[in-house]
Protein backbone atom coordinates (compact mmCIF):
# COMPACT_ATOMS: atom_id res chain seq x y z
CA UNK A 1 0.00 0.00 0.00
CA UNK A 2 1.54 3.37 -1.09
CA UNK A 3 0.65 6.29 0.81
CA UNK A 4 1.53 10.10 0.19
CA UNK A 5 2.23 12.48 3.67
CA UNK A 6 1.86 16.20 2.50
CA UNK A 7 1.12 18.16 4.93
CA UNK A 8 1.83 21.66 5.54
CA UNK A 9 3.66 22.89 9.19
CA UNK A 10 1.70 23.47 12.18
CA UNK A 11 2.77 27.01 12.91
CA UNK A 12 4.98 27.35 16.19
CA UNK A 13 4.36 23.31 16.72
CA UNK A 14 6.18 21.48 13.69
CA UNK A 15 7.83 22.05 10.16
CA UNK A 16 5.67 20.32 7.41
CA UNK A 17 8.98 18.14 7.72
CA UNK A 18 7.65 17.30 10.96
CA UNK A 19 4.47 16.94 10.19
CA UNK A 20 5.21 14.65 7.86
CA UNK A 21 7.23 12.08 10.00
CA UNK A 22 5.32 12.35 12.94
CA UNK A 23 2.39 11.22 10.40
CA UNK A 24 4.18 8.55 9.08
CA UNK A 25 5.23 6.89 12.74
CA UNK A 26 1.46 6.63 13.06
CA UNK A 27 0.44 5.06 9.63
CA UNK A 28 3.65 2.78 10.53
CA UNK A 29 1.77 1.89 13.55
CA UNK A 30 -1.81 0.81 11.77
CA UNK A 31 0.52 -1.37 8.44
CA UNK A 32 4.08 -1.78 9.21
CA UNK A 33 4.59 -2.44 5.44
CA UNK A 34 2.61 0.83 3.79
CA UNK A 35 4.90 2.53 1.36
CA UNK A 36 5.41 6.23 2.55
CA UNK A 37 6.27 8.68 0.00
CA UNK A 38 6.79 12.46 2.01
CA UNK A 39 6.16 15.51 0.24
CA UNK A 40 6.28 18.59 2.97
CA UNK A 41 4.08 21.26 1.47
CA UNK A 42 3.21 24.86 1.98
CA UNK A 43 0.55 27.42 0.54
CA UNK A 44 3.00 30.03 -0.40
CA UNK A 45 3.19 31.48 3.49
CA UNK A 46 5.75 30.17 6.32
CA UNK A 47 7.70 26.72 4.96
CA UNK A 48 7.51 27.46 1.34
CA UNK A 49 11.28 28.15 1.06
CA UNK A 50 12.12 24.75 3.28
CA UNK A 51 9.35 22.96 1.12
CA UNK A 52 11.27 24.06 -2.15
CA UNK A 53 14.98 23.60 -1.41
CA UNK A 54 14.10 20.35 0.32
CA UNK A 55 12.02 19.31 -2.86
CA UNK A 56 15.30 20.30 -5.38
CA UNK A 57 17.99 19.60 -3.48
CA UNK A 58 18.71 23.27 -2.67
CA UNK A 59 20.32 25.66 -0.46
CA UNK A 60 19.55 28.27 2.06
CA UNK A 61 21.80 31.57 1.91
CA UNK A 62 21.32 33.54 5.27
CA UNK A 63 21.54 37.52 4.18
CA UNK A 64 21.43 40.59 7.09
CA UNK A 65 19.20 42.75 5.72
CA UNK A 66 16.64 45.45 7.87
CA UNK A 67 13.74 44.38 9.35
CA UNK A 68 10.31 45.79 9.54
CA UNK A 69 11.36 48.81 11.81
CA UNK A 70 14.64 48.71 10.05
CA UNK A 71 16.49 46.74 12.79
CA UNK A 72 19.12 44.49 11.76
CA UNK A 73 17.57 40.92 11.42
CA UNK A 74 18.89 37.77 9.98
CA UNK A 75 16.95 36.50 7.07
CA UNK A 76 17.76 34.09 4.06
CA UNK A 77 16.62 32.96 0.80
CA UNK A 78 16.51 29.83 -0.77
CA UNK A 79 18.50 28.66 -3.81
CA UNK A 80 16.69 25.62 -5.36
CA UNK A 81 18.58 22.92 -7.03
CA UNK A 82 18.77 24.31 -10.64
CA UNK A 83 21.05 27.09 -9.16
CA UNK A 84 19.07 29.90 -10.63
CA UNK A 85 16.18 30.01 -8.55
CA UNK A 86 15.74 31.50 -5.55
CA UNK A 87 12.59 31.27 -2.78
CA UNK A 88 12.20 34.41 -0.64
CA UNK A 89 9.45 34.97 1.97
CA UNK A 90 8.78 38.42 2.74
CA UNK A 91 8.05 37.34 6.55
CA UNK A 92 12.10 37.15 7.29
CA UNK A 93 12.57 40.12 6.31
CA UNK A 94 9.62 41.99 7.12
CA UNK A 95 7.35 39.65 8.57
CA UNK A 96 5.06 40.89 11.47
CA UNK A 97 6.13 38.22 13.61
CA UNK A 98 9.03 40.37 13.81
CA UNK A 99 7.82 42.24 15.75
CA UNK A 100 6.35 42.40 19.63
CA UNK A 101 2.55 43.32 19.17
CA UNK A 102 3.34 46.37 21.44
CA UNK A 103 5.57 47.00 18.65
CA UNK A 104 3.44 47.21 15.63
CA UNK A 105 2.77 50.08 13.71
CA UNK A 106 2.29 49.98 9.44
CA UNK A 107 3.01 54.02 9.35
CA UNK A 108 6.26 52.60 10.09
CA UNK A 109 6.98 49.05 9.16
CA UNK A 110 9.33 48.78 5.74
CA UNK A 111 9.77 46.34 3.32
CA UNK A 112 13.27 47.37 2.20
CA UNK A 113 14.78 44.33 4.10
CA UNK A 114 12.65 42.78 1.42
CA UNK A 115 14.04 44.84 -1.56
CA UNK A 116 17.60 44.03 0.45
CA UNK A 117 16.72 40.11 -0.37
CA UNK A 118 15.83 40.73 -3.92
CA UNK A 119 19.22 42.55 -4.35
CA UNK A 120 21.55 39.99 -2.29
CA UNK A 121 19.82 37.29 -4.67
CA UNK A 122 20.35 39.05 -7.92
CA UNK A 123 24.05 39.85 -6.94
CA UNK A 124 24.40 35.88 -6.19
CA UNK A 125 23.29 35.53 -9.84
CA UNK A 126 19.60 34.78 -9.62
CA UNK A 127 17.57 35.26 -12.10
CA UNK A 128 14.35 33.59 -11.27
CA UNK A 129 11.93 34.09 -8.12
CA UNK A 130 9.79 32.92 -6.02
CA UNK A 131 8.28 35.94 -3.82
CA UNK A 132 6.13 34.23 -0.63
CA UNK A 133 4.29 37.33 0.42
CA UNK A 134 2.43 36.54 3.35
CA UNK A 135 2.80 37.45 6.87
CA UNK A 136 4.34 40.82 6.14
CA UNK A 137 3.99 43.42 8.83
CA UNK A 138 3.89 46.60 6.36
CA UNK A 139 1.26 48.88 4.71
CA UNK A 140 3.89 50.88 3.05
CA UNK A 141 3.08 49.94 -1.16
CA UNK A 142 6.11 48.46 -1.29
CA UNK A 143 8.32 51.80 -1.76
CA UNK A 144 10.79 50.32 0.90
CA UNK A 145 11.38 47.56 -1.54
CA UNK A 146 11.94 49.72 -4.33
CA UNK A 147 14.15 51.99 -2.85
CA UNK A 148 16.55 49.18 -1.47
CA UNK A 149 16.37 48.51 -5.22
CA UNK A 150 17.73 51.83 -6.54
CA UNK A 151 14.53 53.99 -7.21
CA UNK A 152 14.33 57.57 -5.77
CA UNK A 153 10.83 58.50 -4.66
CA UNK A 154 11.02 62.57 -4.63
CA UNK A 155 9.20 64.80 -2.35
CA UNK A 156 7.94 68.13 -3.63
CA UNK A 157 11.36 70.19 -3.74
CA UNK A 158 12.80 66.93 -5.67
CA UNK A 159 14.02 65.39 -3.19
CA UNK A 160 14.62 61.73 -2.11
CA UNK A 161 12.46 60.69 0.89
CA UNK A 162 13.94 58.79 3.58
CA UNK A 163 14.66 55.18 2.49
CA UNK A 164 13.07 52.78 4.88
CA UNK A 165 10.59 55.26 6.31
CA UNK A 166 7.28 53.31 5.77
CA UNK A 167 4.08 53.96 4.82
CA UNK A 168 4.08 57.26 6.94
CA UNK A 169 6.30 58.64 4.13
CA UNK A 170 4.33 57.75 0.99
CA UNK A 171 1.79 61.28 1.60
CA UNK A 172 5.17 63.05 1.10
CA UNK A 173 6.17 61.52 -2.34
CA UNK A 174 5.49 63.98 -5.40
CA UNK A 175 7.52 61.91 -8.49
CA UNK A 176 8.84 58.37 -8.89
CA UNK A 177 12.32 58.36 -10.37
CA UNK A 178 13.44 55.15 -12.20
CA UNK A 179 16.61 55.73 -13.39
CA UNK A 180 18.79 54.07 -11.27
CA UNK A 181 16.03 51.25 -10.47
CA UNK A 182 17.82 48.16 -10.81
CA UNK A 183 19.00 47.09 -14.62
CA UNK A 184 18.82 43.13 -13.75
CA UNK A 185 15.06 43.43 -12.19
CA UNK A 186 13.74 43.71 -16.43
CA UNK A 187 15.53 40.85 -17.25
CA UNK A 188 14.75 38.41 -14.09
CA UNK A 189 11.76 36.63 -13.77
CA UNK A 190 9.33 36.87 -10.97
CA UNK A 191 6.26 34.52 -9.82
CA UNK A 192 4.69 36.29 -6.97
CA UNK A 193 2.77 33.42 -4.63
CA UNK A 194 -0.55 34.61 -2.94
CA UNK A 195 -4.24 33.73 -2.75
CA UNK A 196 -4.87 37.40 -1.96
CA UNK A 197 -6.95 39.30 -4.97
CA UNK A 198 -7.78 42.55 -2.78
CA UNK A 199 -7.55 45.94 -4.69
CA UNK A 200 -4.96 47.87 -3.33
CA UNK A 201 -7.68 50.73 -2.01
CA UNK A 202 -11.19 50.70 -0.81
CA UNK A 203 -13.14 49.20 1.62
CA UNK A 204 -11.73 45.57 0.21
CA UNK A 205 -8.20 46.61 -0.22
CA UNK A 206 -5.25 46.91 1.87
CA UNK A 207 -5.32 49.51 4.48
CA UNK A 208 -9.02 48.04 5.74
CA UNK A 209 -8.91 44.19 5.09
CA UNK A 210 -5.19 44.08 6.30
CA UNK A 211 -4.39 47.11 8.47
CA UNK A 212 -5.77 46.25 11.40
CA UNK A 213 -4.09 42.94 12.25
CA UNK A 214 -1.11 44.58 11.19
CA UNK A 215 -1.29 47.22 14.38
CA UNK A 216 -3.56 49.93 12.41
CA UNK A 217 -6.41 51.53 14.51
CA UNK A 218 -9.83 53.13 13.04
CA UNK A 219 -8.51 55.98 12.40
CA UNK A 220 -5.14 54.92 11.40
CA UNK A 221 -6.76 52.84 8.26
CA UNK A 222 -8.46 55.62 7.05
CA UNK A 223 -5.40 57.62 6.50
CA UNK A 224 -3.43 54.99 5.50
CA UNK A 225 -6.03 54.02 2.38
CA UNK A 226 -5.42 57.79 1.38
CA UNK A 227 -2.00 57.50 1.67
CA UNK A 228 -2.31 54.30 -0.87
CA UNK A 229 -4.18 55.92 -2.96
CA UNK A 230 -1.94 59.12 -2.99
CA UNK A 231 0.57 56.40 -3.95
CA UNK A 232 -1.50 54.72 -6.51
CA UNK A 233 -2.19 57.71 -8.63
CA UNK A 234 1.62 58.30 -9.14
CA UNK A 235 2.17 54.97 -10.36
CA UNK A 236 -0.60 55.39 -12.84
CA UNK A 237 0.80 58.86 -13.90
CA UNK A 238 4.38 56.85 -14.10
CA UNK A 239 3.24 53.44 -15.64
CA UNK A 240 -0.45 53.69 -16.97
CA UNK A 241 -1.44 51.05 -14.66
CA UNK A 242 -3.87 51.66 -12.17
CA UNK A 243 -3.57 49.88 -8.86
CA UNK A 244 -6.00 51.43 -7.13
CA UNK A 245 -8.47 48.41 -8.21
CA UNK A 246 -6.35 45.91 -9.50
CA UNK A 247 -6.88 42.37 -8.16
CA UNK A 248 -4.33 41.46 -5.82
CA UNK A 249 -2.71 44.92 -5.91
CA UNK A 250 -3.25 44.90 -2.32
CA UNK A 251 -1.56 42.23 -1.03
CA UNK A 252 0.95 42.32 1.54
CA UNK A 253 0.03 46.21 2.45
CA UNK A 254 0.38 46.50 -1.57
CA UNK A 255 3.50 45.35 -2.25
CA UNK A 256 1.81 42.90 -5.02
CA UNK A 257 0.87 46.38 -6.50
CA UNK A 258 4.66 46.95 -6.60
CA UNK A 259 5.46 43.83 -8.50
CA UNK A 260 2.86 44.43 -10.82
CA UNK A 261 3.73 47.98 -11.65
CA UNK A 262 7.06 47.38 -11.71
CA UNK A 263 8.28 44.04 -11.92
CA UNK A 264 8.15 41.19 -15.10
CA UNK A 265 5.79 39.71 -12.40
CA UNK A 266 3.08 36.56 -12.30
CA UNK A 267 1.05 35.65 -9.61
CA UNK A 268 0.02 31.94 -8.62
CA UNK A 269 -1.82 30.45 -5.81
CA UNK A 270 1.04 29.71 -4.01
CA UNK A 271 0.00 25.71 -3.06
CA UNK A 272 0.00 25.39 -7.16
CA UNK A 273 3.53 26.60 -7.49
CA UNK A 274 4.77 24.29 -4.50
CA UNK A 275 2.69 21.35 -6.15
CA UNK A 276 4.73 21.98 -9.22
CA UNK A 277 8.65 22.43 -7.95
CA UNK A 278 7.53 19.13 -5.35
CA UNK A 279 6.70 17.14 -8.21
CA UNK A 280 3.56 16.11 -6.27
CA UNK A 281 1.39 14.91 -8.95
CA UNK A 282 3.97 12.11 -9.95
CA UNK A 283 4.43 11.22 -6.73
CA UNK A 284 0.36 10.56 -6.35
CA UNK A 285 0.67 8.25 -8.56
CA UNK A 286 0.14 4.71 -7.45
CA UNK A 287 -0.98 5.87 -3.97
CA UNK A 288 -3.87 4.37 -2.39
CA UNK A 289 -4.85 7.21 -0.30
CA UNK A 290 -3.23 10.81 1.20
CA UNK A 291 -2.64 12.07 4.48
CA UNK A 292 -2.57 16.28 4.57
CA UNK A 293 -3.25 18.57 7.29
CA UNK A 294 -2.68 21.94 8.99
CA UNK A 295 -2.98 23.86 12.66
CA UNK A 296 -6.35 24.88 11.67
CA UNK A 297 -8.72 23.75 9.03
CA UNK A 298 -12.28 25.59 8.13
CA UNK A 299 -13.90 27.79 5.52
CA UNK A 300 -10.20 29.89 4.61
CA UNK A 301 -8.75 26.32 4.04
CA UNK A 302 -10.44 26.28 0.22
CA UNK A 303 -8.86 29.35 -0.62
CA UNK A 304 -6.24 27.63 -1.75
CA UNK A 305 -4.78 26.61 1.09
CA UNK A 306 -2.44 23.34 1.48
CA UNK A 307 -5.04 20.56 2.15
CA UNK A 308 -7.70 21.63 -0.57
CA UNK A 309 -4.27 21.94 -2.87
CA UNK A 310 -3.25 18.58 -2.04
CA UNK A 311 -6.99 16.93 -2.25
CA UNK A 312 -7.09 18.84 -5.45
CA UNK A 313 -4.27 17.18 -7.54
CA UNK A 314 -5.50 14.03 -5.40
CA UNK A 315 -8.93 14.01 -6.84
CA UNK A 316 -7.97 13.88 -10.38
CA UNK A 317 -6.78 10.43 -10.12
CA UNK A 318 -9.28 9.61 -7.69
CA UNK A 319 -7.30 8.86 -4.56
CA UNK A 320 -9.13 9.81 -0.66
CA UNK A 321 -7.60 12.41 1.28
CA UNK A 322 -7.56 12.69 5.00
CA UNK A 323 -7.21 15.98 6.65
CA UNK A 324 -5.45 16.06 9.94
CA UNK A 325 -5.80 19.32 11.97
CA UNK A 326 -4.89 21.16 15.16
CA UNK A 327 -8.57 22.52 15.30
CA UNK A 328 -11.78 22.80 13.35
CA UNK A 329 -13.54 25.43 12.67
CA UNK A 330 -16.60 26.48 10.68
CA UNK A 331 -17.48 25.82 7.22
CA UNK A 332 -15.34 22.62 6.11
CA UNK A 333 -18.54 21.19 5.15
CA UNK A 334 -17.66 22.64 1.04
CA UNK A 335 -14.47 21.07 1.48
CA UNK A 336 -15.64 17.38 0.71
CA UNK A 337 -16.69 18.83 -2.58
CA UNK A 338 -12.94 19.34 -4.04
CA UNK A 339 -11.85 15.84 -2.64
CA UNK A 340 -11.26 15.61 0.91
CA UNK A 341 -12.81 12.62 1.99
CA UNK A 342 -12.60 13.59 5.96
CA UNK A 343 -11.66 16.15 8.59
CA UNK A 344 -10.08 14.91 11.80
CA UNK A 345 -9.56 16.60 15.24
CA UNK A 346 -5.55 15.33 16.26
CA UNK A 347 -7.00 17.01 20.15
CA UNK A 348 -8.00 14.23 22.03
CA UNK A 349 -8.75 15.47 25.00
CA UNK A 350 -9.00 18.65 26.80
CA UNK A 351 -6.03 20.86 26.66
CA UNK A 352 -4.32 24.30 26.67
CA UNK A 353 -3.49 25.11 23.27
CA UNK A 354 0.20 25.29 24.86
CA UNK A 355 -0.22 21.39 25.56
CA UNK A 356 -1.15 20.89 22.26
CA UNK A 357 1.34 22.14 20.40
CA UNK A 358 3.89 21.28 22.71
CA UNK A 359 2.18 17.47 22.36
CA UNK A 360 1.49 17.95 18.18
CA UNK A 361 3.84 15.55 17.13
CA UNK A 362 2.55 12.49 19.63
CA UNK A 363 -0.95 13.74 18.83
CA UNK A 364 -0.66 13.66 15.00
CA UNK A 365 1.28 10.47 14.95
CA UNK A 366 -1.60 8.93 17.15
CA UNK A 367 -4.34 10.21 15.03
CA UNK A 368 -3.48 8.94 11.66
CA UNK A 369 -2.55 5.72 13.17
CA UNK A 370 -6.37 5.52 14.33
CA UNK A 371 -7.60 6.99 10.93
CA UNK A 372 -5.80 4.53 8.69
CA UNK A 373 -6.91 1.62 10.90
CA UNK A 374 -10.76 2.74 10.08
CA UNK A 375 -9.56 3.09 6.39
CA UNK A 376 -7.83 -0.47 6.10
CA UNK A 377 -11.29 -1.91 8.08
CA UNK A 378 -13.45 -0.06 5.30
CA UNK A 379 -11.54 -2.32 2.63
CA UNK A 380 -12.11 -5.52 3.85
Amino acid sequence: MKIVIAPDSFKGSLTALEAAQAIERGIKRANTSAETVLVPVADGGEGTTDSLVAATNGRMVDVMVKGPLLEPVKAAYGMLGDQETCVIEMATASGLNLIKPEQRNPMLATTFGTGELIKKALDDGCRKFILAIGGSATNDGGIGMLQALGMKLLDSDGNPVQDGAGAGELARIASIDDRDFDLRIARAQFLIATDVQNPLVGLSGASHVFGPQKGATPEMVEILDGYLRHWADLVEAKTSIRLHDKPGAGAAGGIGGAFQAFFPAETRRGIDIVIEYTKLAEKLDGAQCVFTGEGQTDFQTASGKTPMGVAQEAKKLGIPVFVLAGSIGKGIEQLYEHGISSVHSIINAPMTLKEAMDRGAELLEQTAEQVLRTYLASLT
